[in-house]
C-alpha cells in the first residue's frame, strides 16, 4: 500500500503518533508514516529540505521553522500540552509530596541529574542556574543523547534523577515515576502540527493534522500523558 502522507516528530508524542496513525488508516485508508527522532535532529532535517508533508514538534520550534520558511505560513496547529515529570531509578527513595522545595532538594543532592535535549532540558538547565546549582563550574546535568530517553540513563545508573515530557517515562523500565512537577515549575509545553514547505502530498498532510485536533483523539493523548487542547 502506497504512502500518503509522511512526516517527522520529536520522540515526545512518538506513541500517541503511532496509534492515531494506525487509527487513521483502518478509519480511512490513508497510510500515514511519521519518523520519531531527536527534536533537535527533526529540525535540522527539516530545515535541510528534507521530502516531509507535516512535522510534529514543540509549538515554538515550529514557530521558528515558520519564522525561517521552511513551513508553510499560518498551518501550526496546536495538537496537546505535554507536562514534565520527574522520576528515579526503580527501588529509589521517592520525595513526598513533589513540590518545590522536594525537586530543588532533590536536584541539589544528585550527583547527576538526567535531562533531554528538548524543551524539557533547557527548562531544566534554567532552574538549575536560578537555583544557582552550576556555580561551581561544573556541570552535574548529563544530557541524554538525541533520540535517548532519560529514563535510559536512569535505569543504567548514569544519573540519579531525571526529568522529561511525562509521555516519554510512561512505561519505561527501570525506572519510578515520582510525579509531574509542581505547576510553579512546568514550562507549559505544547506539541503542535504543521504543513512543510517540502510538503509533496499537502491535502493528505492537512487531513491527518486535522483528524489529530478532532475530539475523537482526546482519550488516546490523556492515556500518553499529553493534556488535548
Amino acid at each position: 500500500m502506497s504512502v500518503t502522507a509522511a512526516g517527522i516528530s520529536s520522540m515526545a508524542t512518538r506513541q500517541i503518533l503511532s496509534e492515531l496513525a494506525a487509527a487513521y488508516e483502518e478509519a480511512t485508508g490513508e497510510v500515514i508514516t511519521i519518523e520519531s527522532v531527536g527534536g533537535v535532529d527533526a529540525a535540522k532535517r527539516i530545515r535541510a529540505g528534507e521530502a516531509f508533508d507535516f512535522a510534529v514538534l514543540a509549538s515554538d520550534a515550529l514557530q521558528k521553522l515558520e519564522a525561517d520558511g521552511h513551513l508553510v505560513p499560518g498551518s501550526i496547529i496546536e495538537i496537546a500540552e505535554s507536562p514534565m515529570a520527574m522520576a528515579v531509578r526503580a527501588g529509589s527513595p521517592k520525595p513526598d509530596p513533589l513540590d518545590e522545595a522536594a525537586v530543588r532538594k532533590a536536584m541539589e543532592s544528585a550527583k547527576a541529574i538526567g535531562i533531554s535535549t528538548g524543551p524539557s532540558g533547557t527548562h531544566v538547565q534554567k532552574l538549575a542556574r536560578d537555583w544557582g546549582l552550576e556555580s561551581e563550574g561544573v556541570s552535574r546535568l548529563v544530557q541524554a543523547k538525541p533520540g535517548i530517553p532519560v529514563a535510559k540513563l536512569l535505569a543504567e545508573g548514569e544519573v540519579e534523577v531525571g526529568f522529561q515530557q511525562l509521555s516519554e517515562m510512561l512505561g519505561a523500565p527501570g525506572i519510578e515515576i515520582v510525579g509531574l512537577l509542581p505547576e510553579s515549575l512546568q514550562p507549559g509545553t505544547v506539541f503542535a502540527a504543521a504543513l512543510c514547505k517540502a510538503a509533496v502530498n499537502q491535502d493528505a498532510a492537512r487531513a491527518f493534522i486535522e483528524y489529530l485536533v478532532s475530539e475523537e483523539t482526546a482519550e488516546t493523548k490523556r492515556q500518553h500523558g499529553m493534556t488535548p487542547l
